[in-house]
């Protein structure tokens, strides 16, 4: 056998052997892509102590928005009680519209995020696990 053809045949088996071992590897990492994401969404939440912490707040801040925007509808209600001027009232009215929706927003944002899996291990016991439309919020004190 010659030198050239000698030379072929292993510039041939050596880049065979490349190809193959790169696509074992790109198998390995297709095939381990489930066990990766698993590990690393357990990094970024689990294992992470800030995000922990910040996602146990994040709840407490959620709930007191509400209990602040429930506070200015009874104070805005309150001051439509005393009869004011039709202006004043229209303007009441207009803001207890407004305060209503966020209190509504606020609350499906609060209920959104209790429901998923990877907070829920982070909300206060002292917190209610959802929050509803229909009664007064009670946070934890």
């Amino acid at each position: 056998m010659s030198t050239t053809r000698k030379a072929v045949i292993s510039f041939l088996v050596g880049f065979v052997t490349v190809i193959l071992l790169t696509a074992a590897a790109f198998a390995f990492r297709w095939f381990s892509a489930d066990l990766r994401g698993e590990a690393s969404k357990r990094e970024q939440t689990i294992a992470n102590g800030a995000w922990r912490l910040g996602t146990y707040e994040e709840f407490f801040d959620l709930c007191a928005a509400v209990e602040s925007t429930e506070q200015k509808i009874k104070n805005l209600e309150a001051e439509l009680a005393t009869k004011p001027s039709a202006d004043r009232a229209e303007r009441i009215n207009t803001s207890l519209a407004a305060l209503k929706n966020t209190r509504a927003d606020s609350i499906a944002t609060y209920n959104s995020k209790a429901s998923q899996e990877h907070r829920t291990a982070f909300q206060d016991a002292a917190l209610p696990y959802t929050l509803n439309n229909a009664q007064e919020t009670q946070c934890a004190a």
